[in-house]
């Protein structure tokens, strides 16, 4: 069921998307050669506390069974990991590498949720492509999340300008609304036909999240149960913001002002 949010739980909302949004910007701020992911994921956390709220995404349920809940307070993807990486002191990023870090903020019964792939020093041109595009997709998208249109609309709207920049988009993760839990429906693909899919109304909350591969768009899952990476070894990227459907163009929640 699509939840309606009322005026005092989008200004919860708010809230928590902010947290979100300054602990990515504390991410952000620390990439460089030589940090691991783990020292990323503790800035995260540091960053969430400091503001009142907690990391969702640490301790979620993988649901299967012989699969650990996740034990990072962000998924940190490198490379050709999509979604979903376990932070680890092991990894190391280097230069030239790609990193997305996808985080969720939990504060007063509310979740914000934000990813962002980020260069790591100097970095090729087809990662500087990739980055762009799945940015871009996001704001594609987003012209369509307006009162009266269609689900379908927006998922459409990505799914073609990656396809037309010779890009692909995963299809077996997909956007979600997002509240008081952090995954709610509608499930919101990142292609599809327009005019189809519920009825876009004021008040509903929606993560948008591009998911785009430089090469095919096979993917694979490793036995840690948790990260997926793309078949051919190729670079993925993710593109993430909660938003909020309005009476007039929607409202990006983990927009940080400048």
């Amino acid at each position: 069921m699509v939840t309606i949010k009322s005026k005092q739980e989008i200004e919860k909302m708010r809230e928590a998307c902010k947290i979100a949004a300054l602990a990515q910007r504390a991410v952000e701020e620390a990439i460089k050669p030589g940090i691991s992911t783990w020292e990323l994921d503790r800035i995260a956390e540091n960053t969430m506390k400091q503001y009142g709220a907690i990391p969702a995404e640490k301790g979620y349920p993988s649901g299967v069974k012989g699969v650990p809940d996740f034990p990072g307070s962000i998924c940190a993807s490198v490379n050709d990991e999509v979604i979903h990486g376990i932070p680890s002191k092991r990894v190391i990023l280097k230069e030239g590498d790609i990193i997305s870090i996808d985080l969720v903020a939990y504060k007063d019964g509310f979740h914000g949720d934000c990813a962002r792939t980020y260069a790591v020093g100097n970095i090729n041109k087809e990662s500087q492509k990739l980055m762009e595009v799945t940015k871009q997709a996001f704001f594609e998208g987003i012209q369509f999340a307006k009162k009266g249109n269609r689900l379908g609309d927006i998922s459409h709207a990505i799914g073609e300008f990656v396809e037309k920049n010779g890009l692909n988009v995963v299809k077996e993760f997909q956007g979600h609304g997002i509240g008081r839990q952090m995954h709610e429906d509608p499930g919101i693909p990142n292609y599809g036909k327009a005019g189809r899919g519920i009825r876009l109304e004021p008040g509903m909350t929606l993560a948008i999240e591009p998911m785009v591969m430089l090469g095919s768009d096979e993917i694979l899952q490793l036995e840690d149960g948790w990260t997926i990476v793309t078949e051919d070894g190729k670079n993925a990227a993710h593109y993430e913001n909660t938003i909020l459907i309005t009476e007039n163009k929607p409202e990006i929640l983990t927009k940080l002002e400048k």
